[in-house]
């Protein structure tokens, strides 16, 4: 066994493991990576174990165990988090395992750690009146008033998410027929449909949007910023919250909570189930992988159970009240008790 041994088996894991033999995306590669940026800071801080001393056999339950108390209690990071940087924790374990086998008894201890359950919080999202008043804000008579519009309009209409949305490029878009092409997680490729009236405004976009030079125009972004660069999550968020401030000045808009990018998402996810469409097309427009997963809005839309209980079953309950004072023994009873 080397001195090193933690190091060169973390370096083969991040570079060649992940993108050679699982090819994952290059964003679930930054958050491993981000991931083991926290480890080795606890490992040095807390338990003065600088990297280049972290060995295999170092790499023990109590250690992961502290470590993911350490996220809990100082960092104050949620749950969910906490069993995020496990779940990545065990993946470089079971990759571990079969490189390092020496220390296999100690790596089966760290596979079995459980995730910590959480409460699943239900689902926010814009009903249809809310939705029309933030895509009522941007000024269209602008140059950045019409491409916000725009990006807003295609943001709910694909339910993209917004690394998917910042990443379109122009050989994405297709308005005949009217189909966007995203690029999701996990190198996944899907296609959406869009409504006329954002093929309408893209179409407007297209004739005007900025052209970056020197590359072919169909490899241009199609959201860009004053640089003639594509717009960064954060960049996606500043125009939101800028709309979303305007439309607080509407009575009608009563949001009281956060609207980030992906209450977008939410929103179209919602209003495509209320309006009846299956659940497996739900699924296959949002490029989940699992139904289990979109079903997290059939249980989030309280209204809709509402109405399908009544439609399924009849209404038993007696709709009036009991007239007590008719009921003379009852009466007689009740006033005894006072004398």
């Amino acid at each position: 066994m080397k001195e090193n041994d933690f190091p060169r088996y973390l370096t083969c894991f991040l570079s060649q493991y992940l993108p050679g033999q699982k090819n994952v995306s290059p964003n679930t590669i930054a958050s491993y990576r981000d991931t083991f940026k926290l480890f080795l800071t606890y490992c040095e801080t807390f338990k003065r174990l600088p990297p280049e001393r972290l060995t295999m056999v170092r790499l023990t339950k109590e250690l992961v165990l502290g470590f993911l108390n350490w996220l809990e209690t100082e960092r104050h990071c949620s749950i969910s988090t906490r069993n995020h940087r496990l779940a990545v924790i065990h993946s470089f374990c079971r990759y571990i395992q079969k490189e390092f086998p020496e220390n296999l008894y100690e790596t089966q201890k760290i596979l079995v750690i459980p995730n910590k359950k959480s409460k699943k919080p239900l689902v926010s999202y814009l009903v249809g009146d809310e939705m029309r008043i933030i895509l009522s804000q941007p000024d269209s008579s602008t140059k950045n008033g019409f491409r916000d519009l725009v990006l807003l309009s295609v943001l709910y209409d694909t339910a993209a998410r917004v690394d998917e949305l910042i990443n379109l490029k122009v050989k994405d878009v297709r308005l005949m027929p009217a189909i966007i092409t995203l690029h999701g997680k996990g190198s996944k490729v899907r296609q959406v449909p869009i409504m006329s009236n954002t093929k309408s405004l893209l179409a407007s976009y297209m004739d005007t949007r900025k052209i970056c030079s020197g590359i072919s125009d169909t490899e241009n972004f199609l959201f860009v910023n004053q640089k003639c660069q594509k717009l960064s999550r954060w960049g996606i968020s500043y125009i939101i919250n800028k709309y979303v401030e305007q439309a607080k000045t509407d009575i009608a808009f009563t949001v009281r909570f956060p609207v980030t990018p992906h209450i977008f998402r939410h929103s179209k996810a919602m209003h495509l189930l209320q309006s009846g469409v299956n659940l497996i097309y739900i699924r296959d427009f949002l490029g989940h992988s699992e139904c289990s997963t979109t079903e997290i809005y059939a249980r989030a839309d309280s209204e809709m159970k509402r109405k399908a209980i009544e439609n399924a079953f009849p209404d038993l309950v007696p709709d009036g009240l009991p007239k007590w004072e008719e009921d003379g023994d009852l009466m007689k009873w009740l006033n005894s008790l006072c004398e």
